[in-house]
C-alpha cells in the first residue's frame, strides 16, 4: 500500500492508525494466505467489529428515539447493521480500492462485493477498538452512520417489509410465503398462508386476499420472535374489530 492511499482512506474513515500492520490486516481478505498458510486476514477483526458496531448503533438509537418501543428499536437497528448498510458506508469512504485481495478474488470483482466490503468495514472498526478503545470506535460509527440514522423512515413498516429487514439483519434466508388453503366462495374467499424462514418455525396467517394473509403470517412470526407487534392484529394474525363496529 502506498502511504498516500492509506492516508486518504484514514481521513475519510476519521481515524489514523498507529499500528500500520493492524491497519493492513483489517484490509486483508481471507482469500489471501501467506506462503506457510498462516492466517493474516481480517476475519477475527470483523468478529470484534461486528459487536462494536452493534453496541454503538444500539446506543445511538436509544439516544435519538427515546419514545420508540423495543420492537421499533430492533427494526431500526437491523436496518443499520445489516450488510447492505455497512457496504453503503464502505463505498462512501472509498474502501474498495484499498482492499487486499487474492488475484482471483480481485479479478472476480471482489472490491465491489457487498459482503467483502461490509466485513472489511467491520474489521476496521474492530481494529480501531483494539488500538484505541470503544470511545474511538464509537466516534467513527457515529460519524459514518449519521446520514443513515437521519434518513430512517419514521413510519412503522408493514409486517412483510419488517420481517424481511429483520431476517436480513439476523443473517437469515429471506422469508418464503406458501399458500396453505383457500376457502369460501369466489366473491368472498379466505386465504391461509404460511411464512417460512430457514432455522425458524413457520407462522400462519389468514386474510381476504393473498397479500393480507401474507401480512398476517409475517405479523405472527414477528410477534413470536418479540421483534415487532402490529397493534391492528391479534396474536393469531387476525384483524382486531374496530371500536366503531
Amino acid at each position: 500500500m502506498r502511504r498516500k492511499q492509506t492516508t486518504d482512506l484514514e481521513k475519510r474513515l476519521g481515524y489514523t492508525f498507529k499500528d500500520r500492520e493492524l491497519f493492513k490486516r483489517a484490509l486483508t481478505h481471507a482469500s489471501v494466505r501467506s506462503q506457510r498458510g498462516m492466517r493474516h486476514d481480517n476475519e477475527r477483526l470483523e468478529f470484534i467489529g461486528d459487536r462494536v458496531l452493534g453496541l454503538a448503533i444500539a446506543e445511538m438509537l436509544h439516544e435519538t428515539h427515546p419514545e420508540a418501543t423495543e420492537g421499533d428499536l430492533a427494526r431500526r437497528y437491523n436496518r443499520l447493521v445489516r450488510g447492505q448498510a455497512c457496504a453503503t458506508v464502505a463505498r462512501k469512504i472509498g474502501l474498495g480500492p484499498h482492499l487486499i485481495l487474492s488475484e482471483s478474488e480481485a479479478e472476480n470483482g471482489g472490491r465491489e462485493k457487498e459482503t467483502i466490503l461490509a466485513d472489511a468495514l467491520e474489521a476496521l472498526l474492530g481494529a480501531i477498538f483494539l488500538e484505541a478503545g470503544f470511545d474511538a470506535a464509537r466516534n467513527v460509527v457515529r460519524s459514518l452512520w449519521a446520514d443513515q440514522i437521519d434518513s430512517l423512515p419514521q413510519h412503522v413498516a408493514d409486517p412483510k417489509s419488517a420481517l424481511q429487514e429483520w431476517a436480513q439483519g439476523q443473517g437469515l434466508a429471506l422469508p418464503e410465503y406458501i399458500e396453505i388453503a383457500r376457502t369460501g366462495p369466489d366473491h368472498a374467499p379466505r386465504f391461509v398462508t404460511e411464512v417460512h424462514i430457514a432455522g425458524r418455525p413457520p407462522a400462519r396467517g389468514e386474510g381476504a386476499t393473498k397479500r393480507q394473509a401474507e401480512q398476517a403470517a409475517a405479523s405472527v412470526l414477528l410477534a413470536r420472535e418479540g421483534v415487532w407487534v402490529d397493534p391492528s392484529r391479534h396474536s393469531d394474525g387476525s384483524l382486531k374489530k374496530s371500536s366503531h363496529g
